[in-house]
């Protein structure tokens, strides 16, 4: 197989992308595919997209790189913390096992709770809704903030979700999800039955009668879990601890720095 033949079109895309849920089919690695083509399942949402994500789990990355290299197509693994990519000339399939802040691994647990879904005409499971708001919730760059595709997924799945487990996810960053339903409420503000009450009065009651505490002579800083530079000065300068580097991230300074790079523009 040529390795860059791909051509940059709509049909070469296409047939990119069903050639790898193929070989991904045929590896016998479990995946799962999100991305665009999740969220377009799971509310609709139609987007212009030059990639495929896929997900996989951490122990497997390596051994699905090495599927696509054996067929043919060029892989790198340039975050060793979360996310592989196979190139087909201008195209690009993601392989993703994590988030770019270390927090959102995948483990079993996605693939127990998967909707099955076609793409392109191949069956295929998705990412459960779940799992994806817990991820995008995270998502609050300058240039890229998943906050819509959370509330989209809330309104169009809110009232079946699996609340516990989702709360689950969030663990500690719980206040997250908590900012996310008031995002929901301000956005859809006749939709609030959305969301069960239980669940909104739990978080938001949480949040008030969360204890002050004395500040402690380091202060941490999650804002890094939610950007990956716009609260760097804090945390360089040594005024605050990167959350990054804390359980359950527990990133090291070689991953955050190479992460870091992707964003620095020439």
């Amino acid at each position: 197989m040529a390795t860059e033949a791909c051509v940059h079109d709509t049909a070469g895309e296409t047939e990119f992308y069903r050639r790898g849920l193929m070989l991904l089919h045929q590896s016998g690695y479990p995946f799962l595919v999100g991305g665009a083509f999740a969220l377009q399942h799971h509310v609709g949402v139609i987007r212009r997209t030059k990639d495929l994500d896929v997900f996989v789990l951490a122990d497997d990355i390596q051994g699905v790189l090495d599927v696509f290299k054996a067929a043919g197509y060029r892989t790198a693994l340039p975050f060793t913390h979360w996310l592989g990519k196979v190139f087909c000339g201008d195209c690009l399939l993601d392989v993703i096992f994590g988030s770019g802040n270390g927090i959102c691994r995948v483990d079993r647990r996605w693939f127990e709770h998967a909707p099955d879904g076609q793409v392109l005409g191949i069956q295929v499971k998705l990412c459960p809704v779940e799992e994806t708001i817990w991820q995008k919730s995270f998502v609050l760059e300058r240039d890229r903030c998943d906050v819509a595709d959370v509330a989209h997924l809330l309104l169009q799945h809110g009232s079946r979700l699996d609340w516990p487990r989702l709360v689950e996810r969030f663990e500690m960053h719980w206040p997250l999800l908590a900012a996310q339903l008031v995002l929901f409420d301000f956005i859809y503000p006749d939709h609030r039955a959305c969301i069960p009450d239980g669940v909104r009065n739990d978080l938001l009651g949480r949040l008030i009668q969360a204890p002050k505490g004395e500040r402690p002579t380091r202060a941490r800083c999650h804002g890094p879990l939610l950007s990956a530079t716009q609260y760097l000065d804090e945390v360089v300068a040594g005024d605050f601890d990167d959350a990054r580097k804390s359980p359950p991230a527990n990133m090291t300074e070689e991953q955050i720095a190479v992460w870091t790079a992707n964003f620095v523009k020439p």
